[in-house]
């Protein structure tokens, strides 16, 4: 049996889910279009949760986290208080990167994708870049993660895509900017614990598990305060 607590921080959306044997048992879910709030709500929420469900923290067999790339003060909480309760609890770590889970999310959703058709999950970046990564309608890597500079040129590199769909809160700013008949825009798909789930009860049964002592967020590119 996999009992998992699912901690989602990596954009300014708070998220925390608790699932069993690959099946939600509830989540909640909180966002803030001002600052992030995870600092102040993250462990109320974890509380909550645990409260509502009836379910000791004790009982979890493993905490997953979104690892990134997304915003570095919200990476670096949600890792720092899942790593916290790993350590505290004894439990194992489970990682799960932002856009493999943004495109679980966009699948789950059954959007109709043909074969031609590329997933764009889109985190923002800060001004014109996101955290972006491509993947087939299958869900498969087609280009791996990076941080991008959104211009006409990342769309002429995708030319031979009969549609592109873009998910994610820096897909916003794209289709904002652009206007490309290829592009569809989804902008009900955002970062969320549930879509978690699948991927880190499918790392439970494989034991494929973080180094907690080693483990920090895939931030992709380092901090600027400007």
């Amino acid at each position: 049996m996999s009992l998992l607590l699912h901690i989602e921080t990596a954009t300014k959306i708070c998220s925390v889910a608790l699932s069993k044997n690959n099946q939600l048992i509830t989540s909640i879910e909180e966002k803030s279009s001002e600052k992030f709030i995870h600092s102040e709500r993250l462990t109320i929420l974890i509380d909550r949760i645990m409260k509502e469900a009836k379910i000791d923290l004790k009982e979890l067999s493993a905490i997953t986290i979104n690892k990134g790339p997304g915003s570095f003060t919200g990476l670096r909480i949600g890792v720092s208080v899942a790593k916290g309760l790993c350590y505290s609890l004894k439990k194992p770590l489970i990682g799960i990167d932002s856009h493999t889970s943004l495109c679980n999310g966009f699948l789950k959703a059954k959007r109709e994708v043909s074969e031609n058709e590329l997933l764009l999950p889109m985190i923002d970046a800060r001004r014109m870049e996101v955290y972006t990564g491509g993947f087939s309608s299958l869900g498969k890597i087609i280009f791996p993660t990076d941080a991008v500079a959104i211009d006409d040129s990342f769309f002429v590199k995708l030319k031979n895509y009969k549609k592109i769909h873009v998910f994610g809160d820096g897909a916003k700013k794209v289709v904002t900017a652009f206007t490309n008949q290829k592009l569809i825009y989804h902008p009900e798909i955002l970062c969320s614990a549930e879509h978690l789930i699948d991927l880190a009860s499918q790392k439970y049964l494989n034991g494929e598990f973080e180094n907690i002592a080693y483990f920090e967020p895939f931030y992709l590119k380092d901090f600027k305060t400007h």
